[in-house]
């Protein structure tokens, strides 16, 4: 996309890469511009070939090693966040086999943040089919001490995609009054609602929430925190909140991947990064952005623009095959 002169990259500006199956994962990018604000960020959505979640554990680690590459080899990412729960939870060995750089997945960071936030050490997880059936963040919880409960919800993706959400997603993100540094808050019951597709999407919410609360109670479980295990669910945290009960904080894993970005990524991008989010890096700030997708570019431009909070600008076309 075009940049003002000020955020055209120099040779010290690390390039970071960030990989999604769609375009989900541009709320992992949102994040990270809110603590690298400075750094240069190439973006790929391989909307080609997605869902991921349907094929198997060796297609998604060859598609997900391809697009690792395109950034690596094509694009000169210093740096790979896998903004992608499918991809993370069943190709991360794949990527760091098959470029060069660190890269960081978003399950570890999530889990390590309800650590963090939890005072029960039990904690909720509500992530797609793909990967509640992975295991991955029980697995990377149950490493961490925490007792674990997950459920999928099939139906929060497209409603997401056909945009029955709020748009409160600005004001209640990390970063936001009240907000704390892990993008943790407590159950907002003050949101209203006043579309009839929000009203549909909430009580779709809450029907899932409920099956789990219930499904906690009777194995006996007192969480007080829900990890978000899905890039598309921070559009839908306002709702979240106003369908948990009160004392249950949210981790958005999203936030969790580009906190712990910046202390993965020490050295060259450490200086150009911040531990205190700001709001208004994503809105006005010169980070230098390019997007690319593997299809659909015109609903990549439309729907990208929602998740990242600000226009995408004009998005490559790549092939990488079947």
């Amino acid at each position: 996309m075009t940049q003002p002169e000020s955020s055209t990259p120099t040779n010290d500006t690390p390039t970071i890469g960030v990989f999604d199956s769609g375009f989900g994962g541009l709320t992992v990018l949102r994040a990270l511009l809110a603590r690298m604000p400075r750094a240069r960020f190439v973006f790929l959505g391989d909307t080609a070939r997605l869902p991921y979640g349907s094929k198997s554990r060796r297609t998604i680690a060859r598609y997900a090693a391809e697009s690792a590459q395109f950034l690596v080899r094509e694009q000169r990412a210093e740096f790979l966040v896998i903004a992608c729960n499918t991809a993370s939870a069943l190709a991360l060995d794949a990527i760091q086999a098959a470029v060069p750089v660190p890269v960081l997945g978003v399950i570890q960071p999530g889990a390590a943040a309800a650590r963090a936030a939890s005072r029960t050490g039990e904690v909720l997880v509500i992530a797609t089919d793909a990967t509640v059936q992975s295991h991955a963040y029980s697995a990377a919880c149950h490493a961490l001490g925490l007792r674990t409960l997950e459920k999928a919800c099939p139906l929060l993706v497209p409603l997401v995609e056909e945009g029955w959400t709020t748009d409160l997603y600005t004001s209640t993100r990390m970063g936001a009054p009240g907000a704390s540094p892990l993008g943790t808050r407590e159950s907002d019951t003050s949101l209203q609602i006043d579309a009839p597709q929000v009203a549909v999407t909430l009580e779709v919410i809450r029907i899932y929430l409920d099956e789990l609360l219930a499904d906690a109670k009777a194995h006996g479980l007192q969480p007080d925190t829900l990890v978000l295990g899905c890039t598309h669910y921070p559009l839908l945290r306002p709702l979240i909140q106003k369908a948990l009960p009160p004392g249950i904080r949210v981790i958005d894993s999203a936030d969790a991947a580009a906190e712990a970005a910046v202390h993965l990524f020490n050295g060259r991008a450490a200086p150009l990064a911040s531990d205190s989010p700001s709001p208004e890096s994503t809105a006005g700030a010169p980070a230098h952005i390019r997007c690319f997708a593997t299809d659909s570019v015109e609903k990549f431009q439309r729907l990208g623009s929602r998740f990242l909070g600000r226009p995408v600008g004009q998005v490559g076309l790549v092939d990488l095959g079947g």
